[in-house]
């Protein structure tokens, strides 16, 4: 009875973050798309709104890949290069392709207060 008690209790838990995920998502993108108009009178305030519009919903991704899952992103580079984080565009490439690669990348990026302006997998 307890282990049937405790895997109901896991998936209205996972049943409520799934739930609150889609529902901030369409509420995000609702405002997003209430943002359009800024577009043609100014493209500065269009483009910071949208990130931190990015950045509040694909922060939830990023908390259930570092809470939930357990997984802890490791990035191994030198101090000069860490020096760079934030203030220069570029491209990054994982070495290995699996479904939710994206996601330490978003984690990286994350850390690095770049979320909000990255873009997800094509």
């Amino acid at each position: 009875i307890l282990a049937a008690g405790l895997s109901l209790a896991c998936f209205i838990l996972q049943l409520l973050m799934g739930f609150v995920f889609v529902v901030s998502g369409l509420i995000i993108n609702f405002i997003q798309l209430c943002t359009c108009i800024l577009w043609p009178i100014n493209k500065q305030l269009y483009r910071r709104i949208n990130c931190r519009l990015s950045y509040s919903l694909w922060s939830q991704l990023v908390m259930l890949l570092e809470w939930w899952s357990g997984t802890d992103c490791v990035l191994y580079t030198d101090q000069a290069t860490v020096d760079k984080f934030g203030k220069e565009h570029v491209i990054i490439i994982l070495n290995h392709n699996y479904e939710i690669d994206f996601l330490c990348g978003w984690t990286m990026c994350e850390r690095f207060g770049v979320l909000g302006v990255s873009k997800g997998p094509k």
